[in-house]
């Protein structure tokens, strides 16, 4: 459990807006899982959030830290307090590519919902917006797999990076030894 925590980024924050699918969602859980997420945030304003998939999030969620949160704007301004700079992933004029974004200061992905994006609350609280470029006919990736692509980017930049051991992540520690201790 240590190694796994010491390799997780407490200032690599993955924010889902209103995502719909519960595919998509736990898709998403276990990507953040997968390229050492700290936090999960959901925002979560207009619909709940839907059943996690078990076998596509391979139980994942246990391991997350998620919160949860009323608004756009009280998720950013908890983020923008801890000196977490947010990202929408927007097509918008001026988004910029994933791929020129320095990753390796506290970062927040938003993840906007499958059909609407990203709120228009939350895209004007935001830092910027992100694209992962297209060169085909499609405008954008599904919510997952571009989740994915822009977290194995910055799982490559932060390559070799030693995340620091926080009271976040002893608090963690204790609670999935806790948890761990009474299912046996």
């Amino acid at each position: 459990m240590r190694e796994v925590l010491e390799r997780r980024h407490d200032d690599l924050v993955v924010v889902l807006e209103n995502i719909h699918d519960a595919h998509n969602a736990s898709a998403i859980l276990r990507s953040c899982d997968a390229f050492g997420v700290g936090r999960i945030a959901l925002v979560y304003n207009n619909q709940e959030f839907p059943e996690i998939s078990g076998g596509v999030a391979a139980k994942v969620e246990k391991w997350l830290q998620i919160d949860r949160y009323e608004s756009a704007e009280e998720c950013v301004s908890e983020l923008r307090s801890e000196g977490i700079r947010v990202y929408a992933t927007q097509l918008t004029d001026d988004a910029q590519d994933y791929l020129s974004v320095d990753f390796n200061g506290p970062s927040a992905i938003v993840l906007g919902n499958e059909h609407a994006g990203c709120s228009a609350e939350m895209l004007a609280l935001a830092d910027g917006a992100l694209i992962v470029p297209m060169v085909g006919f499609v405008q954008s990736l599904n919510v997952s797999v571009a989740a994915a692509v822009i977290l194995s980017e910055i799982a490559r930049q932060r390559r070799g990076a030693h995340p620091a051991w926080t009271q976040r992540k002893a608090a963690l520690e204790r609670s999935w030894i806790d948890r761990e201790s009474s299912t046996r």
